[in-house]
């Protein structure tokens, strides 16, 4: 099958089981892959890593986690370093680091911006992950970290450029650090939940002395009177806008709902921030 490989990560669907990870030990710690790969240490190396990150403030706390990795990059700054052919990508779009060529190199870690390479004392040598190249070019149809995968949030593909640029457009898939200007093919879906922040808060008005939940209100973020980014109150009366940029200072929440006044307070956006109770009055 001709094309390129590519990884896709739904940061949505990832609970952090390390399944990954630990599939990646598995295959390569002790492990030689003559041509491919010497084998990865037992310790200090992590060739998928996994970062997790805490948004927001009780009760509305959001967590992420983020699986990491060589990005097989299109313009790959390692390959660019290594002009001799220690760093090489295959025509299948692989980035490969040559088990030999490389030895002795400790340069080429610092040549990947992701931080994605590692040195290995014992062997003399950069590594990384290799898409498990060494199983695809047996005919298996996925990198291992893709088959232990439980809940898909690893998803792997091999596809033309015309096919994979549909994809991406269409499922909306994004790049990790897309300003290094590398055209990784490792791909992000709700990146926003790791890189962003969020305002939220809870509708609450008082009807008969009694406190309820305000559901389907419309609640509005501003910024100098322009709408940046909308959305509605749910069953428990509470909102959620998310896909804000970090430090991009004060902001104005506009809450409407039928049968009460507009509401609306101002607020300065350093991280993720949670309202508190919002209370609306009848109109």
């Amino acid at each position: 099958m001709s094309g390129k490989w590519a990884l896709f990560v739904d940061i949505a669907k990832c609970h952090n089981c390390r399944n990954c990870y630990v599939a990646c030990k598995d295959e390569h710690v002790g492990n030689a892959y003559p041509g491919y790969a010497a084998p990865q240490p037992r310790h200090g190396h992590d060739w998928i890593a996994i970062t997790t990150r805490e948004r927001g403030e009780a009760p509305m706390v959001d967590v992420a986690h983020l699986p990491t990795t060589c990005n097989h990059c299109e313009n790959a700054p390692c390959v660019a370093a290594s002009p001799d052919g220690a760093v090489y990508q295959r025509p299948d779009g692989i980035v490969m680091i040559d088990p030999v060529k490389a030895r002795g190199k400790r340069e080429i870690v610092g040549s990947c911006p992701y931080g994605a390479i590692w040195w290995n004392e014992e062997e003399q040598l950069p590594q990384k992950w290799i898409f498990d190249a060494h199983l695809l070019d047996r005919g298996w149809k996925e990198p291992r970290c893709v088959q232990a995968c439980p809940t898909g949030a690893m998803t792997s593909a091999k596809l033309d450029d015309a096919a994979l640029a549909a994809r991406v457009a269409s499922e909306g898939w994004g790049a990790l650090h897309p300003g290094y200007g590398t055209r990784p093919r490792v791909y992000y879906r709700n990146l926003h939940r790791y890189a962003a922040c969020f305002v939220g808060g809870t509708l609450v008005a008082t009807a008969n002395g009694v406190d309820d939940c305000v559901s389907g209100a419309t609640v509005e973020i501003r910024k100098e009177g322009a709408v940046v980014a909308s959305g509605n109150s749910d069953d428990f009366g509470e909102f959620k806008i998310d896909g804000l940029v970090e430090g991009s200072g004060a902001y104005e929440v506009i809450v409407r709902a039928e049968g009460y006044r507009v509401a609306g307070e101002t607020v300065t956006l350093g991280a993720s921030r949670y309202l508190g109770v919002v209370r609306l009055e009848r109109a």
